[in-house]
């Protein structure tokens, strides 16, 4: 985006209704936070006492052995009641991240050469993808589907099938050589691709691809943009609830073939610059037995959606420009609406993951501005450190402007930030696989230990904001077979605020 845009302060105004929706969460917990401690200290009174004594009490009390019998039948019958509603854990067994090859790297020279080849683009949008591409945060081997390098590019739809199965199959077939699995034993499946949705769709091409048991639960989702990736964790995890010992694939993608803006207006040449080929799969799992093996724990998944508000619904939207070109149109809103959204979801997500005392401060910081803010009406609120609730930041590598302005906004240091910086320059904006890429970046790094936890942060159009949070099982050694392998030793690099293309 141009550097001259002003943009909005995410936390200048957090509503408190948006607050309330975060303790909720712990108020449905309030009960067993308070039992727990005072159970814990009755017990440890217990055992303090001479068994002699409680024999005598015991008889005082006249209580029989079918006061007994009856007694322990209640607490087995409640114990099972209670294992039996709890949330089945949900753990992510592995990932794997399509890893393009070098036929399909486009340098800066070559797509500037492209620009100017193209017979439907004129000076003042080649110059306008120029500045784009300067400023963008992308690097050198950046890669687009083959269909893609022709002049003008091949957006047929077998071309399109063609990416999808590469990708796709690619990622697929990388996590099952990862993870052992046999296809037979997947019970989910759960494919995302926002702008390509043929017939039958990719989820099915997948079922054909692997030969899929027929009492699979399959879905396929489009149209929700570059966070669905969550809301396809979020769908397998409520499944997976429903669906004991069993095991979910996840295949988060978008198609570049077909979407390639061929008109000058200069809201739709964005993604032109920025979107690059990738795709991530990964193996999710309720098994207890698969704790063991197990990389991650998904912990909580929030989801947060404005589509109700019209300028919101509108600022990533799919139509034609005048001359009948279709393409994706960028608000000049996109970044304050996104800001609306982000509120919305760490408001949410603060409660669940943040210490107490910060809680404390946030909530007292609002409470405070809300009764004196007609007194001191440049009063911002208390900005919750949520350094000190994860240790690992993964957030949705959409482009350098979503990146400096989460930054600045959480006041995220340089090193957090660094994986989504990284992943950006190496692979550009592969939508919703974008967290997975980075994901894949800090274990290469070598930075994953047991005990880690990680927030990814989506958005998407519509207009959404997607959490996960997630724990590590287990301390990830290097080096980590994946998109990284070959290039992880010549990172982190530095990128320059501009690169001078002209």
């Amino acid at each position: 985006m141009p550097s001259s845009e002003v943009r909005p302060e995410f936390l200048s105004s957090v509503k408190l209704k948006y607050v309330k929706l975060g303790y909720q969460y712990l108020a449905n917990h309030l009960v067993t936070l308070l039992l727990v401690p005072v159970m814990a200290g009755f017990l440890l009174e217990v055992l303090k006492q001479d068994p002699a004594e409680l024999v005598a009490l015991w008889r005082a009390l006249g209580i029989t052995a079918v006061h007994t019998l009856s007694t322990f039948f209640v607490l087995v019958l409640v114990g099972t009641a209670y294992l039996m509603s709890r949330p089945r854990p949900v753990y992510l067994v592995d990932f794997a991240c399509f890893r393009p090859t070098s036929n399909c790297r486009v340098p800066f020279s070559t797509f500037l050469e492209h620009a100017r080849l193209m017979p439907f683009f004129n000076e003042k949008s080649v110059r306008f993808q120029v500045r784009i591409l300067e400023r963008s945060g992308l690097g050198e081997e950046t890669c687009l589907p083959p269909a893609n390098h022709y002049i003008p590019p091949r957006a047929s739809l077998e071309a399109a099938r063609a990416e999808a199965e590469l990708v796709i199959f690619s990622a697929v077939d990388e996590l099952i050589a990862k993870t052992g699995l046999k296809p037979k034993d997947i019970d989910i499946l759960v494919v995302n691709c926002s702008l390509f949705s043929p017939t039958p769709s990719l989820s099915a091409m997948v079922v054909n691809k692997y030969k899929l048991r027929s009492n699979i639960l399959s879905f396929n989702l489009s149209g929700m943009g570059c966070s669905a990736g969550l809301i396809s964790i979020d769908l397998a995890r409520d499944l997976l609830q429903a669906h004991p010992n069993s095991y979910a694939l996840v295949v988060s993608t978008e198609i570049i073939t077909p979407n390639y803006y061929a008109g000058n207006e200069r809201s739709m040449l964005l993604p032109n610059c920025l979107f690059r080929m990738g795709a991530a799969a990964l193996l999710l799992s309720n098994c207890r037995r698969d704790r063991g093996r197990a990389k991650y724990r998904l912990l909580h998944v929030v989801r947060s959606h404005k589509g109700a508000d019209d300028q919101a619904y509108r600022c990533v939207y799919e139509e034609e420009d005048r001359d009948g070109n279709s393409g994706i149109n960028l608000s000049k809103d996109l970044m304050a609406i996104a800001g609306e959204a982000l509120r919305t979801n760490i408001t949410t997500v603060g409660p669940l993951v943040l210490p107490v005392t910060e809680q404390l401060r946030f909530l007292a910081s609002l409470v405070a501005r809300r009764l004196m803010g007609a007194a001191r009406p440049g009063w911002k609120p208390y900005i919750p450190d949520f350094k000190r609730a994860f240790e690992h930041f993964c957030i949705h590598a959409g482009g350098r402007a979503v990146i400096d302005e989460l930054q600045r906004s959480l006041r995220l240091s340089p090193d957090n930030v660094e994986a989504s910086r990284m992943a950006l320059h190496r692979f550009g904006n592969t939508s919703s696989s974008s967290l997975w890429y980075e994901l894949g970046y800090i274990e290469a790094k070598g930075r994953m230990r047991r005990g880690d936890r990680i927030w990814m942060i989506g958005f998407g159009s519509g207009f959404k904001c997607n959490s996960a949070v997630w724990r590590c099982l287990r301390s990830v050694s290097t080096p980590v077979d994946g998109p990284w392998t070959e290039c992880i030793h010549r990172y982190p690099v530095d990128i320059p605020e501009v690169v001078k293309l002209l």
